[in-house]
């Protein structure tokens, strides 16, 4: 059997519209209004999903909850744990620690905030991912957007780098459809918003 996965990036909080790392901050309510808009397409294009989970952020919960899901938290599905950048502004970390974002963005194995590095972030998304039994079928899960390019990542077998050339925009869904090391990717689009 092969599972259908689709990934679901959460809606907008506050953290993602400063351009912050995240705090683990709830919904704004911009986007709880489009989580609120995107419900019925969701569920028109999914069908009824076997299993739902979701990342433990709240913001994720939160989209999940909103969308109509009964999600699962998944702690595999965690963001990156940023260390001491989490809820920091992305321009305060760039003026204060240059160097040490710079290593960040070009070394997918840099940890320099003490937190994980995106390449430990990909290993743990590629076991979760993995470990779906082929019986599993249809499968949702709202996730944050790293995770989602972590996912995306080990689906293609592309390289750690490539991970920050991937935009995730808030409510878009990706499909993969397979089963462990061996997945398609059919690229999605926006759930009914634009």
């Amino acid at each position: 059997m092969t599972v259908r996965l689709t990934l679901i990036s959460p809606a907008t909080n506050g953290a993602l519209r400063e351009v912050a790392f995240d705090d683990d901050s709830p919904l704004d309510t911009a986007g709880i209004t489009r989580a609120r808009a995107a419900a019925p397409a969701l569920t028109a294009a999914l069908g009824p999903a076997t299993r739902a989970y979701s990342s433990p952020s709240v913001r994720c919960r939160h989209t999940a909850e909103t969308l109509g899901l009964r999600a699962e938290p998944a702690a595999a599905l965690a963001g990156c744990a940023m260390g001491r950048w989490t809820g920091r502004p992305l321009a305060a970390v760039a003026a204060e620690e240059e160097a040490a974002l710079g290593s960040w963005l070009s070394d997918p194995a840099a940890a320099p905030h003490g937190g994980e590095s995106l390449h430990e972030l990909r290993i743990r998304v590629a076991a979760w991912l993995d470990g779906l039994r082929p019986d599993s079928g249809r499968v949702t899960a709202v996730a944050e957007p790293d995770v989602i390019r972590a996912a995306l990542l080990h689906a293609l077998a592309a390289p750690d780098e490539a991970a920050l050339r991937m935009d995730v925009r808030p409510l878009t869904a990706v499909q993969l459809s397979g089963r462990a090391r061996r997945w398609n990717l059919r690229v999605g689009g926006p759930l009914g918003l634009e």
